[in-house]
């Protein structure tokens, strides 16, 4: 049989003591029928012989398995008979470019055993393990106390994008009413946002169904101390959900602005461009009169050159006055 080589990361927890971490999985694997065991096995990048020979000696289901070695899977939580079956996905946002990045988690739940089965290292396990050293004194709940912890890394990091994504909101909304914007940028972030806050709504939405399921009486995973621990992580999916909701309303909203400000100050530009054009058309239409090859009064007389003035001045002023007290211009 082949077993995961020196990538694989292991815990083993006797009593809700942590008694051994980075065996080899073939002997922490005998440790699976040993009364009060708890066991942590991570794989990173396995190939398909490799999870196969732990499948056997856990027992997992082939459509699992299949599931785990495929990417691009969507979040949800599958029970088989032996085991559940639980797929989620960690972000981060690109602060440089409002572009969100998800690393994808497959995780098997048994009675004694929590196999955690990542693509690459993107999704950084010390945080999880980190999170379990914390509380210690719940490691006696067994596979729960485990699942509990790698669920609130990967909501954590959901919480984390929409605070992140709603910080970048604010900063395009400044932007919207600047005096001059650069309105391509604009443009392209509200696009990069948008996406980013569609991706990140395929990844929380179906995470309610996932620890919802978790928390059912049915599969014995939750005991009553860390129930109210499953709650909290489900209160954060159900805000990360709303939250995510109400931030693509906003930057649709800020589209829209943004359109009706461009078109507001286009209008402002035709009406002053209009009222010049006015106000230039009346010395155009006198002194095109007076350009006609025929005698007028005045003709050949310097008097009639300065009443043409004055008949200019005088109307395109009255013009520049109406159009100034009406705004105009």
């Amino acid at each position: 049989m082949i077993y995961p080589g020196p990538m694989a990361r292991t815990r083993l927890y006797r009593h809700g003591v942590l008694e051994a971490e980075g065996l080899p999985v073939r002997e922490v694997a005998r440790h699976l029928h040993d009364e009060g065991v708890v066991l942590w096995i991570d794989l990173c990048g396995p190939s398909q012989d490799e999870l196969a020979g732990l499948a056997d000696e856990l027992g997992l289901h082939a459509l699992a398995v299949e599931d785990a070695l495929h990417a691009h899977e969507r979040p949800k939580l599958h029970q088989y008979d032996t085991h559940l079956f639980l797929s989620a996905y960690a972000v981060r946002l690109d602060e440089s470019t409002g572009r969100l990045e998800h690393s994808e988690l497959s995780a098997f739940v048994t009675r004694r055993a929590l196999v955690t089965v990542r693509d690459d290292d993107r999704f950084d396990m010390d945080l999880v393990v980190a999170r379990w050293d914390e509380s210690p004194d719940l490691a006696a709940s067994g596979v729960g106390y485990l699942a509990h912890g790698l669920l609130d890394c990967v909501v954590d990091s959901h919480f984390e994008a929409v605070q992140a994504l709603d910080e970048h909101i604010e900063h395009l909304e400044d932007q919207v009413f600047a005096e001059r914007p650069n309105d391509v940028d604009l443009q392209r972030r509200a696009l990069a946002l948008r996406k980013s806050l569609v991706t990140l709504r395929r990844v929380v939405l179906p995470m309610r169904e996932v620890v919802n399921g978790l928390m059912r009486r049915d599969h014995d995973l939750v005991d009553s101390r860390l129930m109210p621990y499953f709650q909290d992580v489900y209160d954060h999916v159900l805000r990360a959900s709303e939250w995510t909701e109400s931030l693509r309303e906003m930057v649709a909203t800020i589209r829209e602005t943004q359109l009706n400000i461009q078109g507001n100050r286009l209008n402002l530009i035709m009406k002053k461009v209009t009222g010049w054009a006015a106000i230039i058309a009346v010395p155009t239409a006198v002194t095109g009169f007076y350009g006609q090859n025929v005698p007028y009064p005045g003709f050949g007389e310097a008097w009639g050159f300065w009443v043409s003035t004055a008949a200019m001045l005088l109307m395109s002023g009255g013009l520049y006055v109406t159009f100034k007290r009406r705004d105009w211009l």
